[in-house]
């Protein structure tokens, strides 16, 4: 009878350590502090061209983090929502990264060429996709969610960090009663604010690392 509790504790155990680092991405993850020098990075885009972080100083940078598979993703998707925010602040010279962190063989996952197919049949417009599939970067920003959004001013100094809006839901109608995040954020530091909200809970499915 004891060693059957005990098997069930240690079962129970494992499975609760395993929820927790599928849930949240990545056990220890750090998390970069807002008004802080943001993380430099180099990674490769879908289309073998390489892209450094601080090349793109002088200049706010969005990084979104992005996995097609994911029902909270399709929600700004299929919506048109997450485009439309490319489209806008790409627009007015913001450099957007949509990065991948999934590893291969994992949801979210895909070839280059898939991964541009998916890009143009989406009509999303990011200025790169970014491959992460070593998770390095994901694991740097302390990605947890698909999608997780930071926000860079041209200084190079972290100002959001955290959810896209305020309603964690897979409800394409619940967007337009939402705050969005990442707009507001942009809005108030490109016009010389500081901004209002600097850091929110991130929702989603959890990067698949």
């Amino acid at each position: 009878m004891k060693h059957s509790y005990r098997y069930f504790l240690s079962c129970a155990l494992v499975a609760i350590v395993g929820w927790s680092m599928t849930s949240f991405g990545h056990a220890g993850a750090a998390e970069p502090e807002i008004n802080a020098p943001a993380p430099d990075f180099t990674l490769v885009d879908t289309h073998g061209m390489e892209h450094k972080l601080s090349d793109s100083r002088g200049k706010f940078i969005v990084l979104e983090w992005l996995n097609h598979e994911c029902p909270f993703v399709q929600k700004h998707y299929n919506s048109g929502n997450m485009q439309n925010l490319q489209k806008k602040y790409t627009g007015k010279d913001v450099v957007w990264y949509s990065i991948v962190s999934s590893a291969e063989g994992k949801q979210g996952y895909y070839p280059p060429e898939e991964a541009n197919e998916l890009t143009t049949e989406k009509g999303a417009a990011p200025t790169a996709v970014l491959i992460d599939a070593g998770g390095e970067v994901g694991r740097l920003y302390g990605a947890r969610t698909t999608p997780h959004m930071f926000i860079i001013n041209p200084e190079g100094t972290l100002i959001y960090n955290g959810a896209i809006d305020d309603t964690r839901s897979t409800d394409v109608e619940d967007i337009k009663t939402a705050t969005n995040y990442v707009s507001a954020a942009l809005d108030e530091a490109m016009s010389g604010q500081a901004v209002s909200v600097a850091t929110s809970q991130p929702y989603g499915c959890a990067v698949k690392y």
